[in-house]
């Protein structure tokens, strides 16, 4: 038997998503009107579960993806700061070669 608290707890967390699904919007109905009336039987309580999970694993799936490519994303971003950065760091230093050459430029020609 499941804890009611927890049953409803998870009724809940599942209301604050906007569910279009008609299944899922009918058991969670259901399971919150047995919770309401104190009548909760186990069999209803599978069936939400198994509702619910039908619902939600299909979202996770996509969102461990959508993750896993915003990391990758992130890395390749990272490389090229980097990269880019050293890059910055080579040209400043070719800057300041450069400039202290056209500056001994300027005082031979002053002479």
């Amino acid at each position: 038997m499941v804890d009611r608290e927890r049953l409803a707890a998870l009724v809940a967390a599942v209301g604050a998503f906007h569910v279009t699904d008609r299944g899922l919007r009918a058991a969670q109905a259901r399971i919150a009107a047995a919770l309401a009336a104190g009548e909760v039987e186990p069999t209803a309580v599978r069936a939400y579960l198994s509702a619910v999970r039908r619902y939600f694993e299909p979202y996770e799936r996509e969102a461990r993806g959508q993750l896993r490519h915003v990391d990758r994303e992130l890395e390749r971003l990272y490389q090229l700061q980097y990269n880019l950065a050293a890059e910055r760091g080579v040209v400043g230093r070719r800057i300041e070669a450069v400039r202290g050459v056209l500056d001994a430029l300027a005082e031979v020609r002053r002479e």
